[in-house]
Protein backbone atom coordinates (compact mmCIF):
# COMPACT_ATOMS: atom_id res chain seq x y z
CA UNK A 1 0.00 0.00 0.00
CA UNK A 2 2.92 2.84 0.65
CA UNK A 3 4.60 2.11 -3.10
CA UNK A 4 0.96 2.59 -4.54
CA UNK A 5 0.50 5.22 -2.59
CA UNK A 6 3.93 6.67 -3.21
CA UNK A 7 3.20 6.18 -7.12
CA UNK A 8 0.19 8.09 -7.26
CA UNK A 9 1.54 11.31 -4.93
CA UNK A 10 4.45 11.27 -7.43
CA UNK A 11 2.30 11.27 -10.38
CA UNK A 12 0.36 14.08 -9.05
CA UNK A 13 3.10 15.89 -7.94
CA UNK A 14 4.91 15.54 -10.99
CA UNK A 15 1.79 16.81 -12.78
CA UNK A 16 1.03 19.90 -10.94
CA UNK A 17 4.65 21.19 -10.52
CA UNK A 18 5.31 20.82 -14.29
CA UNK A 19 2.48 22.73 -14.92
CA UNK A 20 2.84 25.09 -12.15
CA UNK A 21 6.53 25.45 -13.35
CA UNK A 22 5.65 26.12 -17.30
CA UNK A 23 3.16 28.59 -15.52
CA UNK A 24 5.30 30.56 -13.82
CA UNK A 25 9.02 29.91 -16.18
CA UNK A 26 10.32 28.40 -12.49
CA UNK A 27 13.24 25.71 -13.59
CA UNK A 28 13.20 24.56 -10.08
CA UNK A 29 9.23 23.48 -10.46
CA UNK A 30 9.91 21.88 -13.32
CA UNK A 31 12.97 20.30 -12.19
CA UNK A 32 10.92 18.94 -8.91
CA UNK A 33 8.36 17.65 -11.09
CA UNK A 34 10.59 15.73 -13.62
CA UNK A 35 12.18 14.27 -10.51
CA UNK A 36 9.29 13.23 -9.60
CA UNK A 37 8.18 11.56 -13.31
CA UNK A 38 12.17 9.72 -12.22
CA UNK A 39 10.42 8.89 -8.88
CA UNK A 40 7.60 7.12 -9.93
CA UNK A 41 9.65 5.07 -12.65
CA UNK A 42 11.82 3.94 -9.71
CA UNK A 43 8.72 3.35 -7.41
CA UNK A 44 6.91 1.14 -10.35
CA UNK A 45 10.54 -1.05 -10.41
CA UNK A 46 10.32 -1.46 -6.44
CA UNK A 47 6.33 -2.40 -7.16
CA UNK A 48 7.37 -4.36 -9.91
CA UNK A 49 10.31 -6.31 -8.36
CA UNK A 50 8.29 -7.09 -5.03
CA UNK A 51 5.13 -8.38 -6.75
CA UNK A 52 7.69 -11.08 -8.68
CA UNK A 53 9.05 -12.08 -5.36
CA UNK A 54 5.53 -12.56 -4.10
CA UNK A 55 4.22 -14.73 -6.95
CA UNK A 56 7.27 -16.70 -7.15
CA UNK A 57 9.36 -15.06 -10.19
CA UNK A 58 12.99 -16.73 -10.61
CA UNK A 59 14.69 -14.23 -8.39
CA UNK A 60 18.03 -14.05 -11.31
CA UNK A 61 15.46 -13.08 -13.79
CA UNK A 62 13.83 -10.25 -11.68
CA UNK A 63 17.24 -8.78 -10.75
CA UNK A 64 18.39 -8.58 -14.12
CA UNK A 65 15.32 -6.70 -15.69
CA UNK A 66 15.82 -4.52 -12.56
CA UNK A 67 18.89 -4.37 -13.23
CA UNK A 68 18.64 -2.44 -16.68
CA UNK A 69 15.36 -0.46 -15.54
CA UNK A 70 17.63 0.63 -12.86
CA UNK A 71 20.13 1.94 -15.29
CA UNK A 72 17.70 3.32 -17.09
CA UNK A 73 16.79 5.46 -13.90
CA UNK A 74 20.34 6.52 -13.37
CA UNK A 75 20.94 8.14 -16.49
CA UNK A 76 17.47 9.91 -16.45
CA UNK A 77 18.67 11.02 -13.07
CA UNK A 78 21.72 12.38 -15.30
CA UNK A 79 19.60 13.82 -18.44
CA UNK A 80 17.87 15.56 -15.80
CA UNK A 81 20.87 17.28 -14.03
CA UNK A 82 22.00 18.71 -16.98
CA UNK A 83 18.92 19.81 -18.19
CA UNK A 84 18.06 21.77 -14.76
CA UNK A 85 21.80 23.29 -15.12
CA UNK A 86 21.56 24.12 -18.25
CA UNK A 87 18.20 25.95 -18.34
CA UNK A 88 18.85 27.55 -14.42
CA UNK A 89 22.39 29.01 -15.36
CA UNK A 90 20.71 30.19 -19.33
CA UNK A 91 18.00 32.28 -16.78
CA UNK A 92 20.58 33.39 -14.34
CA UNK A 93 22.70 34.73 -16.98
CA UNK A 94 19.59 36.28 -19.21
CA UNK A 95 17.65 37.75 -16.23
CA UNK A 96 15.15 35.53 -16.67
CA UNK A 97 11.99 36.69 -13.72
CA UNK A 98 10.01 33.72 -12.84
CA UNK A 99 6.43 34.40 -11.82
CA UNK A 100 5.84 33.78 -8.24
CA UNK A 101 3.70 30.52 -7.79
CA UNK A 102 1.17 29.92 -4.92
CA UNK A 103 0.40 26.44 -6.29
CA UNK A 104 4.22 25.60 -5.80
CA UNK A 105 4.63 26.82 -3.10
CA UNK A 106 1.39 25.07 -1.61
CA UNK A 107 3.13 21.71 -2.83
CA UNK A 108 6.18 22.24 -1.38
CA UNK A 109 4.52 22.58 1.55
CA UNK A 110 2.22 19.13 1.16
CA UNK A 111 5.57 17.31 0.19
CA UNK A 112 7.49 18.31 3.35
CA UNK A 113 4.53 17.23 5.10
CA UNK A 114 3.46 13.83 3.60
CA UNK A 115 7.55 12.59 2.25
CA UNK A 116 9.03 12.39 5.77
CA UNK A 117 5.49 10.56 6.77
CA UNK A 118 5.71 7.80 3.97
CA UNK A 119 9.59 7.28 4.73
CA UNK A 120 9.18 6.33 8.34
CA UNK A 121 6.13 4.16 7.55
CA UNK A 122 8.23 2.82 5.04
CA UNK A 123 10.89 2.20 7.18
CA UNK A 124 9.29 0.43 9.27
CA UNK A 125 7.86 -2.14 7.04
CA UNK A 126 11.34 -2.42 5.41
CA UNK A 127 12.39 -3.66 9.09
CA UNK A 128 9.86 -5.73 9.82
CA UNK A 129 9.68 -8.04 6.47
CA UNK A 130 13.92 -7.39 5.98
CA UNK A 131 13.66 -5.75 2.55
CA UNK A 132 16.47 -3.55 1.51
CA UNK A 133 15.07 -2.31 -1.28
CA UNK A 134 12.10 -1.16 0.80
CA UNK A 135 14.49 0.55 2.86
CA UNK A 136 16.53 2.19 -0.28
CA UNK A 137 13.02 3.43 -1.72
CA UNK A 138 12.69 4.94 1.97
CA UNK A 139 15.92 7.11 1.74
CA UNK A 140 14.73 8.05 -1.82
CA UNK A 141 11.47 9.76 -0.30
CA UNK A 142 13.23 11.37 2.51
CA UNK A 143 15.34 12.90 -0.55
CA UNK A 144 12.49 13.73 -2.04
CA UNK A 145 11.65 16.07 1.45
CA UNK A 146 14.94 17.57 1.16
CA UNK A 147 14.04 18.69 -2.65
CA UNK A 148 10.75 19.74 -1.45
CA UNK A 149 12.50 21.73 1.19
CA UNK A 150 14.90 23.36 -1.43
CA UNK A 151 12.03 23.94 -3.54
CA UNK A 152 9.87 26.09 -0.78
CA UNK A 153 13.08 28.52 0.13
CA UNK A 154 13.89 29.16 -3.62
CA UNK A 155 9.67 29.70 -4.37
CA UNK A 156 9.29 31.55 -0.93
CA UNK A 157 12.30 34.44 -1.62
CA UNK A 158 11.34 34.55 -4.91
CA UNK A 159 7.78 35.34 -3.93
CA UNK A 160 8.61 37.16 -1.05
CA UNK A 161 11.44 39.03 -1.11
CA UNK A 162 11.88 39.89 -5.35
CA UNK A 163 14.87 37.11 -5.41
CA UNK A 164 14.21 36.15 -8.74
CA UNK A 165 17.13 34.39 -9.10
CA UNK A 166 16.82 32.33 -6.01
CA UNK A 167 14.58 29.94 -8.21
CA UNK A 168 17.65 29.33 -10.18
CA UNK A 169 19.54 28.74 -7.28
CA UNK A 170 17.62 26.34 -6.12
CA UNK A 171 17.09 24.55 -9.12
CA UNK A 172 20.97 24.46 -8.86
CA UNK A 173 20.98 23.03 -5.02
CA UNK A 174 18.94 19.82 -6.32
CA UNK A 175 21.92 18.94 -8.59
CA UNK A 176 24.08 16.99 -6.24
CA UNK A 177 21.26 15.15 -4.92
CA UNK A 178 20.33 14.39 -9.00
CA UNK A 179 24.02 13.11 -9.99
CA UNK A 180 24.22 11.13 -6.35
CA UNK A 181 21.14 9.65 -7.17
CA UNK A 182 21.92 8.82 -11.00
CA UNK A 183 25.47 7.34 -9.32
CA UNK A 184 23.29 4.76 -6.83
CA UNK A 185 20.76 3.69 -9.49
CA UNK A 186 23.84 3.04 -11.97
CA UNK A 187 26.00 0.99 -9.11
CA UNK A 188 22.89 -0.65 -7.96
CA UNK A 189 22.00 -1.88 -11.80
CA UNK A 190 25.79 -3.05 -11.73
CA UNK A 191 25.41 -4.82 -8.59
CA UNK A 192 22.46 -6.78 -9.89
CA UNK A 193 24.14 -8.15 -12.73
CA UNK A 194 27.24 -9.54 -10.45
Amino acid sequence: MLEYFTLGWNVIEAFVAIIAGWLAGSIALIGFGLDSVIESISGAILLWRLKRELIGTKVERAKELEGKALLGVGLTFWLLAAYIAYEAIGKLVANEVPQSSTIGIALAIASLIVMPLLAWNKRQVAERIESKALEADATETIVCAYLSFTLLLGLVLNATLGWWWADSIAALLMLPVLVKEGFDAVKEAKETEE
